[in-house]
């Protein structure tokens, strides 16, 4: 079927529309999709979720729209696209439910066609429900955050994400793929169907094969026509060679098949396209996992769905800068946590050059909070499992899928081992091309009472590893899995080999500061495929689950330990962020992630400093935490004290100077817990600090911090000057507090104002601290560290755009930027 933009235009308000008298009491708001509804709200102290959602509460939402559904399609089908909907979304048309979603990520469709009037306009009205709290782990957001796409074909058509290129090899200067193309015959009438597929390089128009199958669809039936293709000569997709293809495809309905073919003189014809890339997955213990025949570690970052500032709003621009920026540091994997991600997401990773280990669910039948999915689960799993494949089968970043993550019912409870079974067999019926994988914890849940009486309760404890009671309980949940994903398990991969050797194993979840010395390990062991950290950009709820706290050695928090800083206790009112990642919500790359690219290669040297407050006390580091490096040399008034110098290199030795005088060269250490790091003690003097990073005596790269001054100016860095006047292109403008001489000032903390004039809208304002309760809707923030981002957003009307960004004491600064309308 063909499918149009729906997004501009929508009426939104809060509570539940269920009659058309409500709509002139309340006249909503207009806006744009993607939406989303609980990023404007307020938090407080009172939210059910606490931490979990950032404090934010969620409510009832609803979207109208008034879509005209023209004359002619009288006869046709015509449907909605949703790319999820957040969540239990029911859809009503002219005032009659035509539909229901519960689970807010997975893409569905709702059929029009019995309801809709032709000729006129027809009234479109979406409730939302995220009332239900805690109803996740993390934040949600809430409403329709993923847009949605209005779809027009004739009786006889192809389904949405019906389209699926395989690869079934490549040899001799070939791809030898196969077309999967569902049909759908919404007649009364047997009908046969040619289907036929062109293939061209994406952007291109020359025709590089083409071929064609006639099927028959019986009335009321779906039916698959697998076409085989031969590609001369095929560009092979891989992370560093994302080369793509485009897949065009027309289903001819030719006429009705009762006892013989009978041709109808009126021949309808649908089309429709998908990107897709040739490549080839391998996976098992000796070889490891082989890409396109080549061996790939999976160099991996676990990320959620939010975008920061803008909630959970999803759109291109903004996922592609999410994957430009991971791929800077070294990145070649996400693991889409824990749950389907956006379609722009997966593009993004598509055209950039990024693996994707996509994951559908974080609960089945044994909930983890008490409105999670879990309560739609036994109803809805193979719809919403389905749906969500068939969106993403089609794309080569996909190379691995996940059933789902720290399952409760790894220990066989709720019939665990039988249902893991049937998930990864609807997977491996749906798509046979790639590795079926679950993100597996320790049984610090998961047992009947019997057995946990007496165990380790604490989440990952590292107790919990010491016998092989794992092994043998989980054994038959991994039955169906290609891949067996060991979360925060590192310590257990060469004693499982032994056990299991033809067990392919991936580290789908690990802890951020332990990188140095567990990535020697996953290059070493073949079957030990890849790390994917906790986490690659950091994002709103589980707030505090990332922390470092310095105290006396007499503290009473030292004999309660560092889970006494975990939520919910250790992260009161006003945490928001998780702050465990190497980027932060603005895209700001983190010490962590500094050290994560030394780690996996980087020359560079990066020198940081600790606040003179922790010189040697107890550091406390929750297991999602980092140490409190900061690249900074501002700490008036502590001038003489002794302060702290990290410095993250993979060179030899490093060198410090501070002020021009050394403080000594030292070699770098490769021992634990900070392989690839060395420390330096001085005392704060400020001026300027430089770290120098040599290899056989010969410098590599050198790194500095200096002492800023007071903030005096604003500066503002778009991150380009032009957006489409699409309704879904964006300008992130980063903001930035520089003393006289151009320099950051690392703790300046400015109340900011910000105005947008002209085509384009302010979608979101702030800054990445962790701790706040700034609305990001509204256009007032404080800096953080000397920083701030405004993201300005497209509308549909091209022309100039005015950011102007202004604060008590400084000059007020503007820059200019243009939505361009149809390439003008």
């Amino acid at each position: 079927m063909k499918s149009m933009n729906l997004d501009e235009k929508w009426t939104f308000r809060r509570g539940y529309l269920d009659s058309v008298g409500m709509l002139s009491e309340d006249p909503g708001v207009e806006v744009n999709l993607p939406h989303d509804g609980m990023i404007g709200t307020p938090v407080t102290p009172e939210a059910p979720a606490k931490s979990d959602s950032g404090y934010f509460v969620g409510g009832l939402t609803n979207y109208t729209s008034y879509v005209m559904i023209p004359e002619e399609w009288k006869g046709d089908c015509v449907g909605l696209s949703f790319d999820g909907a957040m969540m239990n979304a029911t859809i009503d048309i002219n005032g009659g439910r035509v539909g229901l979603q519960n689970y807010g990520y997975a893409p569905f469709y709702v059929d029009l066609t019995p309801y809709v009037t032709f000729g006129e306009e027809n009234r479109i009205t979406v409730n939302l429900n995220t009332a239900t709290q805690p109803n996740s782990r993390w934040y949600t957001g809430s409403g329709l955050f993923r847009g949605v796409k209005l779809c027009h074909g004739p009786r006889v058509h192809i389904v949405t994400d019906g389209i699926f290129v395989k690869t079934k090899d490549v040899a001799d200067g070939y791809a030898f793929l196969e077309a999967q193309v569902e049909v759908n015959n919404a007649t009364l009438e047997n009908r046969l169907v040619e289907v036929s597929v062109q293939i061209t390089e994406d952007g291109k128009e020359e025709i590089l094969a083409q071929t064609k199958r006639v099927i028959q669809v019986n009335f009321g039936r779906k039916e698959t026509a697998k076409i085989a293709v031969n590609l001369k000569n095929p560009k092979l997709w891989d992370a560093d060679h994302p080369n793509l293809y485009q897949i065009k495809v027309f289903a001819k309905d030719l006429g009705v098949y009762r006892t013989h073919f009978e041709g109808s003189e009126v021949v309808s014809v649908d089309e429709g396209t998908a990107l897709f890339g040739v490549r080839t997955i391998t996976a098992d213990a000796v070889r490891g996992l082989r890409i396109n025949g080549k061996e790939v570690k999976l160099k991996g970052g676990c990320l959620h769905h939010d975008n920061g500032l803008l909630g959970a709003v999803t759109l291109y621009e903004l996922e592609a800068r999410k994957i430009r920026k991971l791929k800077e540091v070294g990145f070649n994997a996400i693991r889409t946590a824990h749950n389907p991600p956006s379609a722009a997401l997966i593009e993004a990773c598509d055209r950039l050059g990024m693996y994707v280990f996509d994951e559908a669910f974080d609960a089945w039948r044994i909930g983890k909070r008490a409105g999670d999915y879990s309560l739609y689960f036994e109803s809805q799993w193979e719809k919403d499992l389905t749906a969500f494949v068939k969106r993403d089968r089609t794309h080569p970043s996909v190379i691995l899928w996940s059933i789902g993550n720290e399952i409760p019912e790894r220990g066989g409870l709720a019939n665990g081992y039988t249902l893991a079974t049937s998930l990864a067999e609807t997977i491996h019926k749906l798509d046979g091309t790639r590795p079926v994988s679950n993100g597996i914890c320790t049984l610090w849940a998961g047992l009947d009472d019997a057995l946990a009486t007496g165990r380790v309760q604490t989440q990952n404890a590292a107790e919990d590893q010491a016998s092989v009671m794992w092994e043998h309980v989980t054994e038959p949940f991994t039955n169906g899995l290609d891949i067996v994903g060991y979360n925060y398990m590192e310590d257990n991969y060469e004693r499982d080999h032994e056990m299991f050797p033809e067990r392919v194993m991936l580290g789908s979840e690990n802890f951020p500061q332990q990188i140095g010395y567990r990535w020697p390990l996953v290059e070493r062991l073949p079957y030990v495929i890849g790390d994917f950290t906790w986490t690659a950009w950091d994002y709103l709820g589980e707030a505090g689950i990332g922390k470092a706290v310095y105290v006396d050695e007499d503290d009473p928090l030292v004999k309660k330990g560092s889970w006494s800083l975990m939520p919910q206790p250790g992260s009161q009112f006003p945490w928001r962020l998780a702050n465990d990642a190497d980027f932060d919500i603005t895209g700001h790359m983190l010490p962590q992630g500094a050290y994560r690219s030394v780690v996996w290669g980087s020359d560079k040297t990066y020198l940081f400093s600790m606040h003179p407050d922790t010189f040697h006390k107890v550091e406390m580091i929750t297991m999602w935490g980092f140490p409190a490096v900061v690249p900074n040399w501002n700490y008036r008034g502590y001038e003489g004290k002794p302060v702290e110098l990290v410095v993250y290199s993979k060179a030899e030795e490093v060198e410090v100077f501070v002020n021009g005088k050394s403080m000594g060269r030292k070699p770098v250490s490769m021992d634990r817990p900070m392989p690839y790091s060395t420390r330096f003690e001085t005392v704060y003097e400020p001026g300027k600090v430089e770290a120098v990073s040599f290899c056989g005596g010969k410098e590599v790269s050198r790194d500095v911090l200096v002492t800023a001054g007071e903030p005096a100016k604003i500066i503002l860095l778009p991150e380009k000057s032009e957006m489409k006047a699409d309704g879904h292109d964006l300008i992130c403008v980063g903001i930035e507090l520089r003393d006289k001489d151009g320099v950051v000032v690392p703790d300046a903390s400015v109340p900011l104002n910000v105005k947008v004039d002209g085509c384009g809208a302010l979608a979101g304002f702030g800054s990445a601290n962790p701790v706040t309760d700034e609305d990001y809707t509204d256009e007032v923030t404080v800096s953080y560290r000397g920083r701030a981002m405004a993201v300005i957003r497209s509308g549909y009307e091209g022309g100039a755009v005015t950011v102007t960004v202004s604060a008590e004491g400084f000059t007020p600064v503007q820059v200019e930027l243009m939505a361009v309308s149809n390439g003008k």
